[in-house]
């Protein structure tokens, strides 16, 4: 038996919500979560759009989350780069987590889920960047293969187009975001609980990326929900993933831990 969980980090897309509808249940799921005062944020690779605006769109749903709540890979990634000049392949939305960054005469490449930047004239500026010389960092913000769209489909996730600059420029890209060691660290650091990752669990609806490398590394308990990007069969290989029909039953169980 693994031990009781007493704090949780909980993905965002897929697992609480579906671009801008909310998983059936989640919303009381989540109130009854911060009524029993486990410690708990949202960890997530969400990019396209800035911290604020995650938080207003999820409030919008009825979440009621605070800004403080939610981690994300961009803010991981902003405090990456602070002391550099990126040239940011970000959507709009994004690059508000990016206010007040020199950007001019860039030595940097970060690249976000920014389907609207991935296009031929941008990446072969980034790749030409790059090339001119070998100190200038390639830095992925994810490499997530696919995420559930707004039609409940899969879309293509930044990786490919991350790999496509590896492969073009024979670098290999730094990775801030799920499923790193060092974000899983800076996220229980901030519910208070580094050394006790065991009595944390991840839910998340990405076997590889909420629940893999890091989350695995550290002995966070795993909760995989059958909702956004699962497939099914996604567990098989993954020893230990504990699996649920969605962030409510996971929810409730650990809650029921606690009753």
């Amino acid at each position: 038996m693994p031990p009781s969980v007493k704090g949780l980090l909980i993905d965002l897309s897929g697992t609480i919500h579906i671009d801008s509808k909310a998983i059936p249940g989640a919303v009381e799921a989540v109130r009854k979560l911060r009524a029993s005062h486990i410690p708990f944020r949202f960890a997530t690779n969400t990019t396209k759009t800035s911290s604020r605006k995650l938080v207003d769109k999820l409030n919008a749903m009825g979440f009621g989350i605070q800004e403080h709540e939610v981690f994300t890979s961009l803010s991981a990634c902003r405090d990456r780069v602070s002391q550099l000049r990126p040239l940011l392949l970000m959507e709009e939305a994004a690059m508000e987590e990016f206010e007040g960054m020199d950007t001019k005469n860039p030595n940097a490449v970060v690249i976000g889920l920014a389907p609207s930047k991935f296009r031929y004239d941008l990446m072969n500026e980034a790749f030409r960047l790059l090339i001119s010389d070998p100190s200038v960092p390639l830095i992925a913000v994810h490499k997530a293969k696919y995420f559930a769209d707004k039609d409940e489909k899969l879309s293509m996730g930044p990786g490919g187009f991350v790999q496509a600059l590896e492969y073009a420029t024979g670098q290999t890209a730094t990775v801030v975001g799920k499923p790193t060691r060092s974000f899983f660290e800076l996220a229980l650091k901030q519910i208070g609980m580094e050394s006790c990752p065991q009595d944390v669990a991840m839910i998340g609806d990405d076997v590889n990326n909420d629940l893999g490398g890091g989350a695995k590394e550290l002995g966070i308990q795993r909760l995989l929900v059958q909702t956004g990007k699962y497939r099914t069969g996604d567990e098989q290989g993954h020893e230990g993933v504990r699996v649920f029909p969605s962030v409510v039953e996971a929810i409730e169980d650990v809650l029921q831990q606690h009753a």
